[in-house]
């Protein structure tokens, strides 16, 4: 074997040689047609360009909406918390993951009250619905939520407004002097 007979063992398609003369297919306008954009050094279209008419995405119908604040949770229900824990147990974040309750992604936890709940135990979570709320209050347990509520949000968003008003007008005062 010599090195001019050693051949490609997977075909490749052959470059185009444009520009080589009426007689090729390829000669004049070299395969580009003529005028406009795309017969012009450098031209070069964006993915999923259709020539000029409306692209697909604009044609579909837009729908439904996604909500910036929206904020999905790991989710247990009563039921679940009254089969894995004995009375007087501590229910907690924690707890729940080396029970195996919770997925991989850190989501906050949220406790729905689907099921029944007989014992009374401490759940510790960042939310709860209100049913869940009552429910283990009325089995004699305790509730311990770590994320505020809606109007503990606007109680603290008011205090700080207050609290700027009065800075600004202090400002003022001196600035009087």
């Amino acid at each position: 074997m010599k090195l001019h007979e050693l051949k490609n063992t997977f075909n490749r398609q052959a470059r185009k040689r444009v520009g080589r003369g009426d007689g090729s297919g390829n000669g004049r306008t070299a395969g580009r047609g003529d005028k406009g954009a795309g017969a012009r050094a450098g031209a070069k279209r964006r993915p999923f360009f259709e020539g000029g008419q409306i692209p697909l995405i604009r044609r579909l119908p837009k729908r439904g909406f996604n909500n910036a604040n929206h904020i999905l949770f790991e989710v247990v229900n009563l039921d679940i918390l009254g089969k894995n824990w004995e009375a007087g147990a501590e229910s907690n974040r924690s707890t729940m993951g080396e029970k195996g309750l919770l997925g991989k992604e850190p989501l906050p936890l949220k406790v729905l009250s689907m099921g029944e709940l007989t014992k009374a135990f401490k759940v510790t979570a960042d939310k709860f619905s209100a049913q869940a709320k009552a429910k283990i209050e009325a089995a004699g347990g305790s509730v311990e939520q770590l994320m505020p509520t809606l109007e503990e949000k606007k109680a603290a968003k008011h205090a700080a407004h207050i609290a700027a008003l009065h800075k600004k007008a202090a400002l003022a005062a001196k600035a009087d002097k």
